[in-house]
Parts: structure tokens; sequence; C-alpha cells
């Protein structure tokens, strides 16, 4: 397995998926250029998947399409879903990140820095 989902992220984004509009919608993980560090997370829904771009894998009937070129620096990440008096949140840990900024949504690996958002 690529990732590591805990069963509380689990239950979460199935909840959530459950409020999607569209027909088949999947749980889209991966990262993206940008933030302090060079590298952020981008997680969403999404129905469409390209079949030559794309990996889907399935976390106990959770289907998540992951960017073929994202699996490197994702690789190992737990992802995990924490309830407390503010509410709640995704907490997301990558044992790839090498340094990250100091309100933990940006990072970078020993192999990619990414692009760091030069307003930061």
């Amino acid at each position: 397995m690529i990732l590591n989902i805990t069963d509380a992220a689990r239950h979460q984004i199935q909840e959530m998926l459950k409020e999607e509009e569209t027909e088949n919608p999947t749980l889209r993980f991966g990262i993206k250029g940008g933030g302090c560090s060079g590298l952020s997370y981008a997680m969403g829904f999404e129905d469409e998947i390209n079949d030559e771009l794309d990996t889907i894998e399935d976390y106990e009937g959770l289907p998540v399409v992951i960017r073929t070129q994202d699996i490197p620096i994702i690789e190992g990440t737990k992802i995990d879903y924490k309830q407390n008096m503010m509410g709640g949140g995704f907490t997301i840990d990558n044992p790839n990140a090498i340094v990250s900024c100091g309100c933990g949504s940006s990072f970078k690996t020993a192999t990619n820095a990414g692009t760091p958002d030069p307003n930061c």
C-alpha cells in the first residue's frame, strides 16, 4: 500500500463521499508545488481518472486515486483524522518530508524541493 489511512480517516472520508453529488466520486491524494517549503498536499474528491497518469488503490472499500508521479514523494504517508473541542481535521505524516513549514501545510523531500511560494 502506498498510504496508511487510519480507520478514523477512512470513516470520515467515506461519510464525506456520501455527500458528493457526482455519480462515482473517489478521493484523490497527491502533491502540488507551492507553500513556504515548496510542496503542498492536495486532497479532494473527483470522478475523473486518467488510466495513463493515475494509480488507484483500494483501502478497505475506499478507492484512492494517486498521480503515479507522486508515489515516490508520498509513499508511506499516514493520513489520520483527529476530533477535538475545536472540531475535526485531517493530519498528514509523511516520512519522506525532510523539511516542513511552520504551519505544517508544505514540505520538501531529499529528492524534490518543489516550487516554494516567494510570498510566504
